[in-house]
């Protein structure tokens, strides 16, 4: 059979097949996928485990009249290829090509933009609340890990749904359950039956005819519904769903095509709100990717012969170099715990739960109990260090002010994938943490340089009796020598690193070797810039940044966060109180959302790395320099 997804429109070519046909759609899509990842790198395990169930969910709604959400969007690859995107997949997480999560300005097939988890359910149920006050009658299908249900929101949205009786559909993908192929078996063949029109129909009547009985009708109908609980019971694990007032529908298989189809076309005609239970196998027709899941989650370039995957040369990253030191601290300091929520290998944790897993703690995807489950922590005497990406952060910001900064505890926040984050795109570049952190009470926020500048970041944080929070990017360090002791630092205390005349240069984490870099290129021009390392963006060492600022005239700022409200306002804010009144030129991320790409890429697009700082700091001297004149 020819490849539809070659097709101008694939949608239209997969519903005129033959059911039969479908499991060789399913291989296409899946070749496609590993060769694309394989090259380009990518989210391989979720995506190749949902193959099946995208191509039985297309094959039965009609997208994009139908809604259908995912939740997170690692698993929307093949989703993707099936609505007109196969030309274009070459180009997958890279700059200017298309994202790797499902993004509304990219397709009309694309219902609702994601990449953080949990919000499937929400989102679905505000679409369905919309198409009925519309008075539309289009499908609405929200898709969600069953990782992604530790996020309280899920539960929120299920609580809602229920409660409003929504006509949608919730397809939990499973890959984690395990179920035994014979209850599997009977649990799909009971599925099917309980969804036909026979039964849905028969089910109605009954219940009407009970409701009708003088007398012991309504004692009838709760005696048939806990018959019929009963036996939910005991072939699924469906009651936490009924118990939202869901139809409880699984579990099934979510690899044989023909059993998929036709839940899915029962479920379609059914009205209210529906559950389906789908199992799933993470890495589904990969052999290296079932074998290993985790590692395959989001990985780079590999082989995809082999599965052998391509390893960068280079220093270590940023989160081993954290992990490392945690795991050296902790040896010594009995007190200091460490949590994540569902990250523990991209927070580099993975050695600490290892050597100390009475002390480690996952809590699942919630971050915003994480943050609070710490707090009380640090309420009985413990260090708790919360290891979250940046953009995540984002979810438990009133825990953090309510709960850890307002009760001043010392609770330690190991930010990671700061600033550009790369082939992710705007999802996950952590852009904001400055700038939403910086204005709280009792936190103090360092901004390291480096790797050894992050030991002694960890190592500041336990001396400190208050909330710490520190940051750092995604990627490899500078290659520093790890080998010698590390000290705290005082607590705001910046370091000047380079002497200069005309200009002096503030930055903070990775615009400190773009500045120094800057400046050694033009010094060769004849232009003299000190270069400071602030460390700390709260508290500023107001006392330096002053006194270079008055000393060189003019001050440039650096710094891998938004503009708005980031380090560059506290140094404009500090300049302003003190009465120096200079001219400030800002670098920063700019007020919009940043696009994906290599994490080199988008510096020098946005100017951030040494050449594209020099050339604008050459064009801001030379102005002031003719405003003079």
């Amino acid at each position: 059979m020819e490849s539809i997804l070659k097709q101008k429109n694939p949608l239209q070519q997969l519903k005129e097949l033959p059911v039969e046909q479908l499991p060789e759609v399913a291989e296409d899509l899946r070749q496609v996928i590993i060769e694309t990842v394989a090259k380009n790198g990518g989210h391989l395990a979720s995506s190749l485990g949902v193959i099946e169930l995208t191509v039985a969910m297309h094959y039965v709604f009609n997208s994009p009249e139908d809604h259908i959400i995912w939740d997170v969007g690692h698993q929307a690859y093949a989703h993707k290829l099936l609505t007109g995107r196969y030309e274009r997949f070459g180009t997958l997480r890279q700059l200017d090509g298309i994202s790797g999560f499902p993004k509304r300005a990219e397709s009309p097939h694309d219902s609702f933009g994601v990449g953080h988890s949990s919000t499937s359910i929400s989102a679905a149920v505000g679409m369905a609340a919309g198409r009925d006050t519309l008075q539309a009658n289009e499908k609405v299908v929200a898709v969600i890990g069953d990782g992604s249900l530790t996020g309280g929101i899920a539960f929120e949205a299920l609580n809602q749904a229920g409660h409003l009786k929504k006509d949608m559909i919730v397809i939990l993908n499973d890959n984690e359950m395990s179920i035994s192929p014979n209850v599997g078996a009977l649990s799909s063949f009971f599925s099917r039956q309980m969804t036909s029109d026979f039964f849905v129909r028969m089910k109605r009547e009954t219940e009407n005819f009970l409701d009708n009985v003088p007398k012991i009708g309504k004692d009838l109908r709760r005696l048939a519904k806990k018959i019929e609980e009963s036996v939910k019971t005991f072939l699924t694990p469906g009651m936490l769903f009924e118990a939202f007032d869901f139809d409880y529908v699984g579990p099934i298989s979510g690899h044989k095509l023909d059993e998929l189809v036709q839940t899915l076309e029962n479920v379609r005609r059914m009205d209210g709100p529906v559950l389906v239970h789908v199992v799933t196998t993470k890495g589904k027709g990969f052999a290296p990717a079932e074998a290993n899941p985790s590692i395959y989650h989001g990985v780079g370039p590999f082989d995809p012969a082999t599965g052998e995957v391509k390893k960068s040369s280079g220093p270590p990253s940023y989160t081993g170099v954290f992990g490392k030191t945690l795991v050296d601290m902790a040896a010594k300091d009995e007190r200091i715990v460490a949590i994540t929520a569902a990250m523990p290998d991209g927070t580099g944790l993975i050695p600490f739960a290892e050597r100390f897993p009475e002390r480690f703690y996952d809590v699942g995807i919630a971050e915003q109990h994480a943050v609070t489950f710490a707090a009380g922590m640090a309420c009985r005497g413990l260090r708790p260090v919360v290891a979250i990406y940046s953009t995540f952060l984002q979810r438990a910001y009133d825990s953090i002010i309510h709960d850890v900064c307002l009760q001043n505890l010392p609770v330690t926040f190991a930010i990671d994938r700061c600033g550009l984050v790369g082939a992710d795109g705007p999802t996950h570049h952590g852009s904001f943490d400055i700038s939403f952190l910086r204005p709280i009470p009792n936190l103090v926020c360092m901004v390291p340089r480096d790797e050894q500048e992050l030991r002694r970041a960890l190592a500041t944080s336990m001396t400190y009796d208050g909330p710490f929070a520190f940051r750092y990017p995604r990627g490899s360090g500078l290659g520093l020598d790890l080998d010698g002791a590390f000290e705290p630092v005082e607590i705001g205390q910046g370091e000047k690193l380079r002497d200069g005349s005309d200009a002096v240069i503030a930055a903070v984490g990775t615009g400190v070797e773009a500045a120094l870099g800057a400046a050694e290129m033009l010094a060769e021009e004849g232009l003299s810039l000190a270069v400071l390392d602030a460390r700390f963006v709260k508290p500023l060492d107001a006392g330096l940044l002053v006194a270079e600022a008055q000393r060189c005239g003019r001050v440039i700022t650096v710094e891998e966060n938004a503009l708005m409200g980031g380090f560059g306002s506290a140094v404009l804010e500090t300049l302003n109180d003190y009465g120096v009144l200079v001219p400030v030129c800002r670098f920063g991320l700019p007020d919009s959302f940043v696009t994906q790409g290599s994490q080199d890429e988008l510096r020098q697009r946005l100017g951030l790395d040494a050449n594209g700082l020099a050339a604008t700091i050459r064009e801001f001297l030379a102005e002031e320099q003719q405003s003079k004149a």
